[in-house]
């Protein structure tokens, strides 16, 4: 705050932290005077839109401002994330990012950004399960029947994923460490081009969050053969948990949450945190939410960087122990 006028400069500081808050209260409310743009570091059609828009449409309306989606794929999401940590920090640009964001901190050898200094966590968007998909031409119709067939044809059966390094490749390699399964990887450029792909046929599977995939499930495209959560989906309650399949303790939680740039003002932050967990409360989005078997966010932002911190932690030893690394 400039301020040339040194008796008032006096006044102010002699007024102490009464005087300052409503200054700062006065920025946050002034927050946002135009349109702010929701970067998402997929591809469009892919887990990340399915929560994105429904929540950029809403949170449009809360804040009387347009927000706008950018889609920026690339490189398991780093892409994007690059992007906005070198956006200007004025509370117009932010970071929808997901848990792969986690996994790229120690999955890639060289990252142009660094998530813990140049990003700052905001709060979760959705919680989701993933849930593992396949072309219904693939002759198994529970995870058991899968396994064995994965194990009768070595080598010979592929799965996608939305990228290199992303939570859904790591599934799909822990996957075949626990069950001896020697599945092939093969990446797509976000989960809307990995589940076109099975689809079509090109590949057999997918791991894939439970809110990109329910469309699918419930259409027939795709077959679901496990959730791999402790318990089962209320939203989805005919598909087993991976340890009624006989794979035990293999949890994999697909989640999406907003980051901000650093040096973003702490009350634009902070507004935007609350004005996320007001979105929550409306029975639409409840609504939406629940239909893809996700869990809302909103909470308090060191809430979310703490489980941000943690799942960095997580994701460090899937990699380190499956000697993952990503140019």
């Amino acid at each position: 705050m400039h301020n040339n006028n040194g008796v008032k400069r006096r006044t102010l500081l002699a007024a102490g932290l009464s005087a300052a808050l409503p200054v700062m209260t006065v920025k946050a409310q002034a927050w946002p005077t135009k349109t702010v743009t929701l970067v998402v570091p997929f591809a469009p059609g892919g887990g990340t839109d399915t929560f994105a828009r429904p929540f950029a449409a809403k949170l449009a309306q809360l804040i009387g401002q347009q927000v706008i989606i950018d889609n920026r794929a690339g490189a398991g999401g780093t892409v994007g994330a690059a992007v906005v940590a070198r956006a200007q920090p004025d509370g117009y640009t932010f970071l929808v990012g997901a848990v792969h964001h986690t996994v790229a901190v120690s999955a890639y050898k060289k990252l142009s950004y660094d998530l813990d200094k140049d990003l700052i966590p905001v709060t979760g968007m959705a919680y989701v399960p993933n849930v593992l998909v396949v072309n219904p031409k693939v002759p198994a119709k529970t995870l058991p029947e899968f396994i064995a067939y994965c194990k009768a044809n070595p080598g010979k059966v592929d799965y996608g994923s939305s990228g290199l390094g992303t939570t859904r490749h790591l599934a799909g390699e822990i996957f075949n460490t626990r069950t001896g399964a020697q599945m092939v990887h093969v990446p797509y450029k976000g989960s809307g081009p990995a589940t076109a792909a099975l689809i079509n046929g090109e590949v057999s599977a997918v791991f894939e969050g439970l809110g990109s995939a329910a469309s699918h499930i419930r259409g027939g495209t795709v077959r679901a053969l496990a959730v791999f959560a402790r318990t089962r989906s209320p939203a989805f309650p005919d598909i087993p948990t991976a340890a009624e399949g006989g794979v035990p303790d293999f949890e994999s939680l697909s989640w999406y949450g907003l980051w901000a740039p650093a040096g973003t003002p702490r009350e634009v932050v902070a507004k935007l945190q609350s004005e996320t967990a007001k979105v929550f409360e409306a029975p639409d989005i409840k609504n939406i939410w629940f239909q893809q078997g996700a869990e809302p966010g909103g909470e308090a932002s060191d809430k979310y960087a703490a489980f941000v911190k943690a799942e960095v932690d997580k994701w460090g030893k899937v990699v380190r122990d499956n000697k993952i690394t990503l140019e």
